[in-house]
């Protein structure tokens, strides 16, 4: 499936409107067909309305519950899918302040309760030193201080007990220089330090690890209701269930290749000291 960004927002729009098209056409009331499709008129009038995105299989049940023919399905479906898929253009982020971004993560980290985390390329913000942030920031316009001071903050949810939180890195996620040797060692360091509690698992894929897929995208899941993928311009956030399943399945083949523990801090340990050296 391929789209458009500006096509997400109007997507939620026709969605809404091809489902209460489908209803009249289909002679039924709102009631009606929420006890076809066990909803209630409620919850129909807000997807009809706009005010609430379905989920696909919500969409699937109401179209069952009308008997749609396949070519419509394909129609709804599809749009079902783009519905459900936000785009957030980096620009956008800056425009509206970066620290409100931070803001959202936080959010998002407050709901969670199982968190994972696919770094092929860097270090994210709640595993990253001070210096580091600082880096990683430098590519940003602006005064970038409080958004530091922000994900520091942000690092606190490591030690609520409540949560569980995975980090899958490679090798070149651990040791992409983007501070001088001695300050990425001690980042490693900090790594090391933090695989030490109960509830931080940190995983490690050495260079020269034999897999079938490459590491293309980070990627963050929360629970299994939320996935967000960044690349160089923004991120897709992605709800729909089956696109969830699809990144929960990518993590797992990853994991099945990493090594956690004493493996892991061993590996990271010996890439501290070449940073050192």
């Amino acid at each position: 499936m391929t789209f458009e960004p500006e096509q997400l927002g109007q997507s939620r729009t026709d969605l809404a409107e091809k489902l209460r098209d489908l209803r009249k056409a289909a002679g039924l009331t709102g009631e009606r067909l929420g006890r076809r499709c066990n909803m209630s008129q409620s919850q129909i009038s807000k997807f009809e309305t706009g005010r609430k995105t379905p989920t696909l299989m919500d969409v699937e049940r109401i179209l069952r519950a009308l008997d749609a023919p396949s070519d419509v399905i394909t129609e709804i479906t599809s749009l079902a899918r783009i519905a459900n898929t936000e785009w957030q253009d980096k620009r956008s982020s800056w425009r509206r302040g970066v620290e409100k971004r931070q803001a959202e993560l936080a959010a998002l980290e407050s709901e969670a309760t199982e968190l994972r985390y696919f770094l092929p390329s860097m270090i994210t913000g709640l595993l990253a030193t001070p210096e580091y942030i600082r880096a990683s920031l430098s590519h940003t316009p602006g005064d970038s201080s409080k958004t530091v001071t922000r994900k520091l903050e942000r690092q606190a949810v490591l030690f609520n007990t409540a949560k569980h939180f995975t980090f899958l890195l490679t090798e070149q996620a651990a040791r992409w220089s983007i501070v001088p040797g001695p300050a990425l060692a001690v980042q490693i360091d900090r790594l090391v330090s933090l695989s030490h509690l109960p509830n931080v698992r940190i995983g490690v894929v050495p260079l020269g690890t034999l897999m079938s897929r490459g590491p293309m995208n980070t990627f963050t899941v929360y629970d299994n209701r939320l996935a967000t993928v960044e690349n160089f311009t923004g991120r897709m956030v992605f709800r729909d269930a089956r696109d969830i399943s699809e990144y929960l399945a990518v993590f797992s083949q990853f994991e099945r290749h990493a090594c956690f523990g004493d493996d892991a801090r061993s590996l990271l340990r010996q890439w501290a000291e070449s940073c050192r050296g």
